[in-house]
């Protein structure tokens, strides 16, 4: 099965892959087997960027998300392992011998974020099986990235950038921090921690919005305080979290009909408009369990 978008998020791997969870949570054997059988068929074209939203990463993503609400091998670690290895050996060919072990470009552009960069990239890896090696380019390459933010402690859009602009989760420190805080529980190193919350102390300062959604806006920036919640017990990041939500629930919908704040392009949907807020707020009820959807595990 051929299809130009394959990843979670922009694909039919995404629709194969919650077909098949809800089939398991529904105890449907049969319909289970279905989009098991039509999510293994997917053929990933030798073109494909190696980014979250449209490239071979959203498809490991994808796998990722099936194994853990699945079992783990339902989707062969083999398989994962031959684009793990097409996704490292592309970095390193694109870092060359820079300062940074690994690098991407996405429409001529090294991003950073977690949309379509380092960030999204780094992310997934974390949930591989990788070599020593690997490990070392996965840490070095999140190292540069803290290394050289710019001194409000936000992170470029994309290699180069001198812009100091965007918060989100698609360009910025909300991504860039969700990241680090994994990196932080993967690899138990203080240095990612440290940089997620000095990411997070960017998301509070900076990071209310004049959007909604999860992508590009309020909710999504608020998972970040639920991130470093769960992974700190510090409640002031639970506070941080509910200050975020509660602005919303106050305040969306009259900003949005003054237009004074952006539905979304699509204002249903879950990464750009109140689909996303709703999430937020079913995910309020259990702070602790919450992720950022189509990202975190």
């Amino acid at each position: 099965m051929s299809c130009s978008r394959v990843t979670f998020l922009c694909g039919r791997a995404g629709v194969c892959a919650l077909g098949a969870v809800a089939a398991k949570y529904a105890g449907d054997e049969r319909l289970l087997d279905h989009y098991l059988t039509q999510f293994k068929e997917i053929k990933l074209s030798s073109i494909l960027p190696n980014e979250l939203l449209y490239g071979r990463v959203g498809f490991l993503w994808a796998s990722s998300f099936i194994n853990h609400h699945i079992g783990r091998g339902t989707i062969s670690s083999n398989h994962s392992r031959l684009l793990v290895d097409e996704i490292i050996n592309d970095g390193r060919k694109l870092a060359k011998k820079g300062k940074c072990p690994l690098m991407y470009e996405w429409h001529g552009k090294k991003y950073w974020g977690a949309a379509h960069g380092l960030a999204g990239i780094m992310h997934v890896l974390m949930d591989m099986e990788l070599t020593p090696d690997e490990v070392e380019d996965v840490k070095g390459t999140l190292h540069y990235m803290i290394d050289n933010r710019f001194p409000s402690g936000n992170y470029p859009s994309s290699e180069g950038s001198e812009s100091d602009r965007l918060v989100h989760w698609c360009h910025g420190a909300p991504g860039v921090s969700l990241t680090l805080a994994k990196a932080a529980e993967v690899f138990g190193d203080k240095d990612f921690l440290q940089a997620a919350m000095d990411a997070g102390d960017v998301v509070w300062n900076r990071g209310l919005l004049k959007r909604v959604g999860i992508c590009h806006g309020i909710s999504g920036n608020a998972y970040v305080f639920l991130a470093l919640y769960r992974l700190t017990n510090k409640v002031e990041y639970l506070y941080k979290a509910k200050a975020f939500a509660c602005f919303l629930h106050d305040r969306a919908q009259r900003l949005v009909c003054d237009g004074e704040m952006h539905g979304g392009d699509c204002p249903y949907s879950l990464f750009e408009g109140i689909g996303g807020m709703a999430y937020l707020f079913l995910d309020m009820i259990e702070p602790s369990e919450a992720r950022f959807p189509a990202y975190e595990l």
